[in-house]
């Protein structure tokens, strides 16, 4: 029995395998153990391992690879076209095994550890700013049943705790109510801190990181935006263009084309949700900036002048990315568009 190649449909705890020879003939159909795992790929000689990149495929890729297999790991969405008929996990493995064969398959690149941890940051953040969110809604919604109603933003939430935090404040509130809002102040005061904290270990990982401080330079991504596709975008070269990048990242029109007629619709939202978010925020804020100094952004006004912000906003977000994968690829730091003028090209 000589296996070429084998799909894993993984799972916490039974993992399915499939393999088949190099004639593509089915010679092995397994259900696997997590402890069994690594004692039965062992014993196989090196051989072709596929599977979908989900959320413990790294981990396994490497241990895999450790032990002289070659590993492709592949998102889910191209690999449903291979399932025949019901969905199980054997049928799912198949698929596997069938889709990491195919030439025209695209893969993920398998991440360190060290780029999993730095991307974890990012992740615990932006769940501590969702829960933040969460709190500061509650109190606003708790407080305005007593008929106080504070203005949106920073200035309003602090009058709001202003009036929570003073006891002999005019608004008195029945003891009750003060006792469950103390509970809800003290704990958008432990949010901020490790909020906090979690941002200083990212602001350490950026000023370790090279790339991370050339992509800063580029207008709408931040210190959390740069070190947020440093670690997501581990290998640029994958990317042949910055326009696939783009695409990648689902910055680009949803197509529903036929006959030669083409029909765009709305950005197709695939991709890595969290960089598109922080690519659209940073567009955001240039184009604030753009109408304080509309000099400084020709490009913007131009936009803005026949279609509305948000859509200038998606537009911007695109052309950010695909300047962000000229600078990664090319190792440069972006150059401002006049300098472009002067005879030195910005990367693009």
């Amino acid at each position: 029995m000589q296996i070429s190649t084998i799909g894993i449909d993984l799972a916490k705890n039974v993992f399915q395998a499939h393999g088949v020879d190099e004639d593509g003939k089915t010679v092995i159909t397994r259900q696997l153990r997590r402890g069994q795992m690594m004692e039965f790929f062992k014993k196989l000689p090196p051989c072709l391992i596929g599977m979908e990149a989900c959320a413990t495929a790294h981990h396994w890729a490497r241990e895999l690879a450790k032990l002289g297999h070659t590993v492709r790991l592949m998102p889910a969405s191209y690999v449903k076209a291979y399932v025949k008929r019901s969905k199980n996990d054997a049928a799912d493995a198949a698929a596997i095994c069938e889709a990491v064969s195919r030439p025209s398959m695209r893969f993920v690149p398998i991440k360190t550890a060290d780029q999993q941890a730095a991307l974890m940051l990012h992740r615990a953040r932006d769940l501590l700013i969702r829960q933040r969110t969460q709190l500061i809604n509650a109190l606003r919604a708790h407080l305005a049943e007593m008929g106080l109603v504070a203005a949106a933003g920073v200035d309003g939430l602090k009058s709001l705790l202003t009036i929570v935090a003073e006891a002999g404040n005019k608004h008195q509130l029945p003891e009750p109510m003060r006792q469950a809002l103390h509970a809800l102040v003290a704990g958008l005061q432990g949010l901020g801190e490790q909020i906090g904290a979690l941002e200083r270990g990212i602001h350490a990982q950026h000023r370790a990181s090279e790339a991370s401080r050339r992509l800063e330079t580029i207008p709408g991504i931040g210190v959390i935006g740069a070190t947020a596709i440093t670690a997501t975008v581990t290998d640029p070269s994958a990317f042949k263009s910055g326009r696939e990048l783009a695409a990648w990242i689902g910055l680009v029109p949803r197509q529903n084309s036929t006959g030669g007629k083409q029909k765009l619709g709305g950005i197709s939202k695939q991709g890595d949700r969290y960089l598109r978010r922080l690519l659209i925020v940073g567009a955001t804020a240039v184009i604030r900036h753009a109408r304080t100094h509309p000099d400084k952004h020709p490009w913007v006004m131009k936009l803005l002048a026949k279609m509305p912000a948000k859509k200038v906003a998606v537009a911007l977000a695109n052309k950010t990315a695909r300047i962000a994968w000229a600078v990664l690829a090319k190792g440069e730091t972006y150059r401002a568009p006049a300098l472009a003028a002067a005879g030195q090209e910005a990367p693009q």
